[in-house]
């Protein structure tokens, strides 16, 4: 849920604090996206809480790493990266010892890491130098449909459907509050063409 709540909530934050402008078609689209999250989350209010508050700090931090202007930005996430890991090491103690972890578990802890943390959370950060906070959060999106997809065509799971509902919705509206953008790159293509 909190992949559904986030790119709302950095949409929303980048309106507010970095005054990014958002046309009447793009606060549709977070609209539509706003009604999907809370059909997904009825009977589910406190999965809908705990996915706010993780999603509001990830919104917050590509706020900040947009208004960063003056670290760059590896410095930047290797200074997150070593306050992180010092505010983890307590819960280093707490872990199961009974269970042996060998060379191989760390090594795929560290590749898991490595790949899937910290290479996308720098190309975020790349990828903010370019483009509003806006469309950053809601290309966002992206994880969860492709999961919903790979969920429901590849793995054959069983959707309800709210569930249909809800993620039509969200691909709609990131169509929708990508429109403009869309309708460029086709515009320059018929130009080149």
């Amino acid at each position: 849920m909190a992949y559904l709540i986030c790119p709302i909530l950095t949409t929303v934050l980048a309106f507010i604090i970095l005054n990014e402008h958002l046309s009447t078609v793009q606060k549709t689209a977070i609209f539509l996206s706003l009604v999907s999250c809370l059909l997904l989350s009825i009977g589910h209010f406190m999965d809908l809480f705990y996915s706010f508050v993780i999603a509001l700090s990830y919104a917050l931090y590509l706020i900040l790493q947009k208004k960063n202007n003056r670290l760059d930005k590896f410095f930047s996430l290797t200074i997150q990266i070593v306050l992180s890991t010092l505010l983890l090491l307590p819960l280093f103690s707490v872990s199961d010892a009974s269970v042996e972890k060998g060379t191989l578990f760390y090594s795929l802890v560290a590749l898991i890491a490595v790949l899937f943390t910290i290479v996308p959370l720098y190309l975020n950060t790349l990828a903010l130098k370019g483009l509003d906070s806006s469309v950053v959060g809601i290309l966002l999106y992206l994880n969860p449909i492709l999961s919903f997809l790979l969920a429901v065509f590849y793995f054959g799971e069983h959707i309800e459907t709210l569930q249909a509902i809800s993620y039509s919705l969200i691909f709609i509206s990131v169509l929708l509050f990508n429109s403009k953008a869309f309708k460029s790159v086709l515009k320059r293509q018929k130009v080149v063409n």
